[in-house]
């Protein structure tokens, strides 16, 4: 079992910044990764980011100029810094551990979320 808690969500202003941190604890195994996904009212959660244990990442194109995903191993912390955000960054934030699947990583556990809030 691997249990994740997100934190650094919040109510923000237009063009400011936040920084997610997200601390895993329990059984991990390689190889695995941890992703940033988000989801906006009425919409499907999308990834945001993702980084293996490798220190291998990805950002989705519509954020990859202004967000970066980095992990701290001697915490066992994953960051999500978000630059320049404005109100299509709204969203609900929950991190993920997921698991090589043989062609690509997938989700198996999820956090509980943790909410942003971009006021224009």
């Amino acid at each position: 079992q691997v249990q994740l808690v997100e934190s650094g969500g919040g109510l923000v202003q237009a063009g400011n910044s936040l920084r997610l941190s997200c601390t895993v604890s329990g059984r991990t195994f390689s190889p695995n990764a941890i992703g940033w996904y988000r989801q906006a009212p009425g919409k499907e959660r999308e990834l945001v980011a993702r980084i293996t244990f490798n220190g291998i990442t990805k950002t989705a194109d519509s954020v990859k100029d202004r967000f970066t995903i980095s992990r701290d191993n001697a915490k066992n912390t994953v960051y999500l810094q978000m630059n320049r955000l404005n109100a299509e960054d709204t969203a609900v934030y929950y991190c993920s551990y997921e698991s090589w699947r043989g062609t690509q990583y997938a989700p198996r556990y999820w956090g509980q979320g943790t909410q942003v809030t971009v006021s224009s």
